[in-house]
């Protein structure tokens, strides 16, 4: 294939990506930090809440559910879990979080903000469509970025002259971290 062909499909994928180029290193950084703050959703309301609660072995998934309705949540479970002595149930649009030793908690409500959450959801998508077309998005990055190795003609900013190196580092960087972290 010529140069021009390579230097017009890097374009052209470049173009029709650039929406879900920009929605995914966006909505990335928000997951990122989802631990100190929920990009996905903001708080209308927290109420404090004081609850008796059995002991650990007695919490399971009903009695999550029960609790739930108790507290008056009309709202869809998605899960609980202990962590700290802290009994953590998850709704849709509610969290609730209770000291297992004090039984003193708050309900929190929120509502999803609006585009963030839903770009989130690209992540998190296990449709065979999205993930075919995942498939195929991640395939063409690949393609962007090697015919981006060939657009510069020969010179000091080609490939074969500074390019290498600068891949090289960016191979290199994330596998630092990766033997860092493991």
């Amino acid at each position: 294939m010529k140069k021009k062909t390579f230097r017009n499909l890097h374009r052209d994928l470049g173009y029709f990506y650039i929406g879900l180029i920009i929605s995914f290193a966006a909505s990335g950084l928000m997951m990122n930090h989802r631990e100190s703050w929920h990009p996905e959703k903001y708080t209308t309301e927290t109420k404090a809440i004081t609850v008796t609660l059995p002991e650990e072995h007695l919490i399971n998934e009903k009695f999550a559910v029960d609790l739930g309705e108790k507290l008056g949540i009309d709202d869809k479970f998605r899960k609980h879990s202990i962590k700290k002595s802290s009994l953590k149930i998850s709704y849709e649009n509610h969290d609730v979080e209770i000291d297992m030793k004090t039984g003193q908690g708050e309900i929190v409500t929120f509502l999803k903000m609006p585009i963030i959450s839903q770009t989130m959801k690209l992540h998190k998508n296990t449709s065979n469509f999205w993930i075919y077309y995942s498939d195929i998005f991640a395939l063409s990055l690949i393609v962007i970025a090697l015919t981006g190795t060939i657009m510069v003609k020969a010179g000091k900013f080609s490939f074969k002259e500074r390019g290498w190196k600068l891949a090289l580092a960016g191979i290199i960087f994330p596998l630092i971290f990766l033997f860092l972290l493991a």
